[in-house]
């Protein structure tokens, strides 16, 4: 199974620029994993080119602060079992300032919350990161998650 991580704004700055390179190649152990930055405009063309980089077939995960909170477990099941279902692809979408346009989130077959808080941007795509790579190492049974 592949991952594609969407984001809407500018490339990766410098701020989380090497914590997205580091879990971004860590997940790569697991996965074959890409980033899509698309440029900001309105939410209406936005969402034409989230849903043009995303196959009818594949698994949509939208990141929104009004979405299901999940676990890390609950997330680590979720990707296994898209990946046990035989899934293509998981595509995750990290929407722009003023949100995912309704199009993306009728699209999506989760809407995910990472947390109740609202986050900058550029942190939510070092969050999703770890978090995607944290919950392969639940998958794999490896030990960088503790349970409390």
């Amino acid at each position: 199974m592949k991952l594609l991580f969407i984001a809407v704004g500018k490339k990766h700055d410098g701020l989380v620029e090497n914590g997205v390179a580091e879990f971004t190649a860590r997940i790569g152990h697991y996965a074959p994993i890409e980033w899509k930055i698309i440029p900001a405009s309105n939410a209406k063309e936005e969402a034409e080119k989230i849903l043009k980089s995303v196959d009818q077939a594949e698994t949509l995960i939208a990141l929104d602060e009004k979405g299901k909170g999940l676990t890390t477990l609950a997330l680590a099941e979720y990707i296994e079992k898209n990946m046990s279902a035989g899934a293509k692809r998981l595509v995750f979408v990290i929407g722009g300032a003023y949100g995912l346009d309704q199009t993306v989130r009728d699209r999506a077959q989760l809407i995910w919350s990472l947390s109740p808080l609202t986050f900058p941007h550029q942190l939510v795509r070092l969050i999703l990161s770890e978090q995607v790579y944290r919950a392969f190492t639940v998958i794999k049974g490896e030990k960088y998650h503790h349970e409390g």
